[in-house]
Parts: C-alpha cells; sequence; structure tokens
C-alpha cells in the first residue's frame, strides 16, 4: 500500500495552507487527503478521521490556527507521525504559535511552520520506505543546493 499524507484542517479558513502543502507534496509523488475537524469543536469526529486512516500507511499534517489542540490530540490518538503546519500571524505578537510548540509529555508532534517544509517532511518520512519519493526528495535538495550556488556566483 503506497503511502499518502493525511491534511486534516480545524477550519476551512485553513484551506489555503492546507493548498500550498497540496502542491508541494504532489512535487514529490505522494498522495493527499484533506479532511476538516476542530479538535476543540468535534473532537469525536477528529478522532474517527484518525482512526479511519491511521489503518494506511499514512503522515498526518495538521493545520489549526489560534489554538492548536488539533496536533496534540491527532498525535496523542495515533502511532502515525504527525507533522503539525499551523499559520502563523502577527495577531497576540505571533504567540500563538506556542500552542503548537509546548506539548505535554508522550505528546510530540514535529512543528514546521512552512508548508513546502511540512511537504517536504513528509516525504522524507514516506521515502524511508518508497524509493520513488526518496529519489523526488534528492532531485529537490539537489536543485535547492544548485539554486544557492548559483547565487553565489551571480554575486561574485
Amino acid at each position: 500500500m503506497k503511502a499518502k499524507v493525511v491534511i486534516i484542517m480545524g477550519s476551512k479558513a485553513d484551506l489555503d495552507w492546507a493548498s500550498q502543502i497540496t502542491k508541494a507534496l504532489k512535487d514529490f509523488g505522494v498522495e493527499s487527503v484533506t479532511r476538516i475537524a476542530s479538535a476543540h469543536k468535534v473532537p469525536l469526529k477528529c478522532y474517527d478521521i484518525i482512526k479511519e486512516y491511521e489503518k494506511e500507511n499514512v503522515v498526518f499534517i495538521t493545520i489549526a490556527g489560534m489554538s492548536n489542540a488539533l496536533s496534540g490530540f491527532t498525535d496523542a490518538q495515533t502511532h502515525c507521525p504527525v507533522i503539525a503546519c499551523s499559520p502563523y500571524s502577527d495577531k497576540f505578537a505571533g504567540a500563538d504559535i506556542f500552542s503548537s510548540l509546548r506539548m505535554p509529555s508522550g505528546v510530540a508532534p514535529l512543528t514546521i511552520l512552512s508548508p513546502e517544509n511540512a511537504a517536504l517532511a513528509a516525504a522524507k518520512i514516506i521515502g524511508l520506505s518508497d524509493i520513488e519519493v526518496r529519489q523526488k526528495v534528492f532531485l529537490y535538495q539537489e536543485k535547492k543546493r544548485v539554486e544557492v550556488d548559483e547565487a553565489d556566483k551571480s554575486i561574485q
């Protein structure tokens, strides 16, 4: 069974952020599914989605602004990797990010702020068992190295 990423958003307001992740995942050849379930408002629905997909080979990416219970809740309910990729804002001087960073013991979602980097991390996890995805990660990294080399040469 081919691995995929399950993106769980806290609300439809997070759709643009999810779309950026989905686009990057496609570049790595990784399938994704996007769902909406708030850990605050509909925790049982959230739980059901986690249990539905964890039977497959998945990485969860959670997106929740403001108070991010979604990432911790998801991680505490599954054995699968969870990446928190919450949109950050200038509201509250950016302090809303702390709800993604501070987790209780035994709850360990990875926190990555960039949608592209969240997709990269998921692709690296999937690449541990999928040679095609691993090769696309390698090519992506090589492209980034070339970009840095070219930028350096351009200022010489």
